[in-house]
């Protein structure tokens, strides 16, 4: 009974870094606007390296996303 609640909660965990992570990142970044081809770049590291990808996008990709203000001002 033990061993079935631990192996539950691994899988669950296992479940939020390899399916959940990469898809809020994903999601996230789709959500957002980006200087010139950095939206697809993100994207396609995503997809590719999906647990490092949403990784990298999270402590690196979240600062290169334009602000509101930078949005107007550069249409």
């Amino acid at each position: 009974m033990i061993f079935a609640i631990h192996s539950a909660t691994f899988l669950i965990a296992v479940l939020g870094v390899t399916i959940i992570l990469p898809l809020l990142a994903l999601i996230h970044v789709l959500k957002n606007e980006f200087k010139g081809n950095d939206k697809l770049i993100w994207v396609l590291v995503i997809l590719l390296l999906p647990i490092l990808g949403a990784f990298l996008y999270f402590n690196m990709g979240m600062k290169q996303k334009l602000s509101k203000k930078n949005i107007f001002n550069n249409q």
